[in-house]
């Protein structure tokens, strides 16, 4: 803990004189006014849905469990987001505020979604091999499973719009709002699976249905209609547990190296639900004999009825009416998970949910005293954490759509086994990441992987991205985030060259100390303002999004000091502001290394190049900017414009394309040219990145010249023709002697109305065809040709930047 003044004194401390010769001393007041002023780290705790200062158990260990990945697929940016966040947090918990963290993670290699996935994957797998199912018999199946994914998706959006006009019905406008976000949600697959149809029936009708191509290409068009259709039928049949367990450590790899190139610190424990079964059967008898849990079918249900009866409180984290009665049959049926077929009927209340799953045929099993089964979805991160961290756990985290059921079921069923009546003292999730206003989930089919992402952002940018919001609050992923992100990037990287080339320079030679007066000490009062709001922001429920805006603002301060006339600026203050600015970065994740300050790559270590190869740069940067002084002068007296634009030509050549290529960055200032050491890759991709942008900038600029220049060409087209003869055509049979028709081709008389109209339009292209005769001296079709050469110029300057 750490405390904060008021700014005034309290009565001063005077001891007995007799015995101290000491004077008075007058204490700085202490600021009592809130948990933070008084030192007091706050947290967002969904089990009292407020901020709770952040007491530990035990002295300041910290026992915290995360939720881990539910191995099943590749992680999205969403999964990315949850555990960035906590990352972070986890950093700021250990590097700053200096708490003793034991931090574990789990990982469910078990699940419905593994099950069917592996199932369906290798369904598909052996589908491949057999070639006996050639591309006409492949047709046939894709045609049926079309048919049949299409008629459930019909079913289903029936099931959703008659629970959303019985919600309208009954007045619940609960269960309306929640049926609505599934029609939503139904709709955008209903979108996928059409367009899913499209590919399928375009490569059904391919000419070139002998090819293997052909049959394989069909095959992962359709791959998700089959994989169910045939799932639907045989798997039943697939009841090796290799192929599950296979499934799983795929998926399980990927995921730690996702982590690993986000950055994010391993765990300090690791589990696995497969390899903790014999206490999860433990765990579940625990529960049993207390009368808390019964046995139905080879399953075993946690009873509500008997928990609640026991004293307990159920749906913590998002609390129901008593009993769970405001359980919804969606709540419900996401508790029970994908294979749950069981129904109601095998429970006493309609909400006990599963500790214990008898297996059905094509799912693993394992030998337990009710049958054989396998673990229930909520039961193993109480068994993982309850083993590990005992039976108080500090901080248990995960994603926002776990709340309910998952988390409250955890709870329910760890307070069960451990007879308490709160197993986690703070629960804490991140909010949901959207991308084009919805949810980013697999089943919606709009997710990026963090390895598409990370094709396009680095691990920084993305970190950087997440440290801008709000942790526990919802976020868009978007192009103005990522952008967001990158400029805020380029800002740090940006101060930093700039006082590394300052502490570069000897400044023991010269003055010391302030000699900027007041605008020294602006400076280093928005230098300790920083700091100050630093901590508090992290204090406030890690609130790095305002901390990250006190980093940025103090470096935009430093940024006007440095561009003041004739600055002499305090090196020492500057690099303490760098250093200060890495370390909070550091501590974030967001740079890693060991230089005083910067990202690496030179910045920040003044002694960073060795064998003499600053000599040899600023002796190349000082020949150029000698080079390029003098050609500025000669330029300023209109000397050989020619050689002097060619040699400032070469000069920016050597700072835009040469030097970069050895990792050196030059920039012109009006004092002169400031280099920095910078990671090669880096500079050829940011000059990769600016061609991009200037490429971009340019075709869309020829694309509007090409839409200027052919509406210029077309309105020369038009002026050419000679006003009377506008309306000498087939539509009419005579014409009066301005072109004015007076008879349609029937014999009928051009009304007056009509008439008038036609002499208006004559008059209007008398005039542009007069305009365009004095402006082309009687040539019309010079200026048509000039124009129309310019339209093909513009043309094939766009081809060859397309290419």
């Amino acid at each position: 803990m750490s405390l904060s003044g008021t700014g005034n004194f309290c009565q001063p401390i005077c001891e007995d004189s007799s015995s101290s010769h000491r004077h008075p001393w007058y204490p700085p007041e202490i600021a009592t006014t809130d948990p933070i002023a008084r030192g007091q780290l706050l947290l967002r705790n969904t089990l009292t849905g407020k901020k709770e200062p952040f007491v530990p158990m035990q002295a300041r260990h910290v026992r915290w469990y995360t939720c881990g990945p539910t191995v099943y697929d590749s992680s999205h940016v969403g999964h990315a987001r949850t555990y960035l966040s906590f990352d972070i947090m986890r950093r700021v918990m250990t590097d700053y505020f200096h708490y003793n963290v034991l931090y574990q993670i789990n990982t469910t290699d078990i699940d419905d979604k593994i099950i069917l996935r592996a199932r369906q994957n290798e369904l598909i797998r052996q589908l491949e091999l057999d070639t006996s199912v050639d591309f006409d018999k492949l047709v046939v199946l894709a045609k049926e499973a079309l048919g049949e994914a299409k008629a459930k998706s019909d079913q289903k959006k029936e099931e959703i719009a008659k629970a959303i006009e019985e919600a309208t019905q009954n007045k619940d406008s609960r269960a309306k709002t929640e049926q609505e976000g599934l029609m939503e949600q139904h709709l955008v697959k209903r979108k996928n699976l059409d367009g899913d149809e499209a590919k399928i029936m375009e490569l059904c009708g391919s000419s070139s249905s002998s090819s293997k191509d052909a049959r394989a290409e069909l095959l992962v068009a359709a791959k998700s209609v089959i994989a169910e259709k045939l799932d639907r039928e045989k798997g039943h049949l697939i009841t090796d547990h290799s192929v599950f367990n296979a499934h799983a450590r795929q998926y399980e790899r990927e995921f730690m190296e996702d982590m690993t190139a986000l950055g994010i610190r391993e765990p300090d424990v690791l589990t696995r639900v497969t390899e903790y079964v014999p206490q999860i059967i433990a765990f579940v008898e625990t529960i049993i004999e207390k009368g808390l849990a019964y046995k139905s079918n080879g399953s075993v249900y946690l009873s509500l009825d008997s928990f609640q009866a026991a004293g307990h409180n159920y749906r913590k984290l998002n609390p129901a009416g008593p009993g769970g009665a405001a359980t919804s049959a969606a709540e419900m049926a996401e508790g029970e998970g994908a294979l749950g077929g069981g129904g109601t009927s095998e429970k006493r209340n309609p909400s006990d949910f599963a500790l214990w799953k008898a297996s059905k045929p094509g799912e693993p099993a394992w030998e337990s005293p009710f049958g054989p089964g396998r673990p229930g979805w909520h039961i193993e991160c109480s068994v993982v954490a309850g083993d590990i961290l005992g039976e108080r756990i500090d901080i248990h985290s995960g994603g926002e759509d776990l709340k309910f059921p998952h988390h409250d079921n955890e709870l329910a069923q760890s307070e069960a086994c451990f007879g308490c009546n709160q197993w986690v003292n703070y629960f804490t999730h991140t909010g949901h990441l959207h991308i084009q206003g919805l949810k980013m989930s697999k089943s919606l089919k709009n997710f990026i992987t963090i390895r598409q992402a990370l094709e396009h952002n680095t691990a920084r940018q993305l970190r950087i991205m997440f440290l801008l919001q709000a942790w526990d609050q919802p976020m868009n992923y978007s192009d103005q985030t990522i952008d967001d992100a990158r400029s805020k990037e380029a800002a740090f990287k940006s101060f930093f060259r700039e006082v590394e080339a300052l502490v570069r320079d000897d400044y023991l030679a010269q003055e010391v100390g302030w000699r900027m007066a007041d605008h020294d000490h602006k400076l280093a009062d928005a230098y300790l303002a920083a700091r100050q709001t630093v901590h508090e922001s992290l204090l406030d429920n890690f609130n790095t999004k305002d901390a990250m805006s006190a980093l940025l603002k103090v470096i935009n301060e430093a940024n006007t000091y440095l561009r003041l006339p004739q600055v002499r600026p305090s090196v020492l203050l500057l690099r303490a502001i760098a250093t200060y600015v890495t370390q909070i970065l550091k501590i974030f994740g967001v740079i890693d290394g060991e230089d005083e300050f910067g990202f690496g790559s030179g910045g920040g270590d003044a002694n960073a190049t060795s064998g003499g190869g600053e000599q040899y740069i600023e002796t190349l940067v000082s020949f150029r900017e000698s080079i390029r002084n003098a050609a500025l002068e000669a330029a300023k007296g209109g000397d050989s414009k020619a050689a002097i634009q060619s040699v400032l030509q070469i000069c920016d050549a050597l700072r835009d394309e040469v030097l970069p290529k050895v990792g050196v960055r030059l920039e012109d200032r009006p004092t002169g040219t400031m280099w920095n050491l910078e990671d090669p890759e880096v500079m050829a991709k940011e000059l990769a990145e600016k061609a991009a942008k200037e490429k971009e900038a340019q075709i869309s600029k020829l694309e509007k010249q090409l839409i200027a220049r052919e509406k210029e060409c077309e309105k020369i087209k038009n002026s050419m023709v000679k006003p009377d003869d506008m309306f000498r055509t087939n539509e009419f049979k005579e014409w009066d002697e301005s072109g004015v028709p007076t008879t349609l081709a029937n014999g009928d008389p051009v009304s007056g109305g009509q008439m008038k109209k036609k002499k208006k339009a004559i008059d209007k292209q008398s005039k542009a065809f007069k305009d365009l005769m004095e402006k082309s001296g009687n040539n019309p079709q010079e200026v048509l040709s000039a124009a129309q050469k310019e339209v093909d110029s513009i043309k094939e300057k766009l081809s060859s930047l397309s290419l």
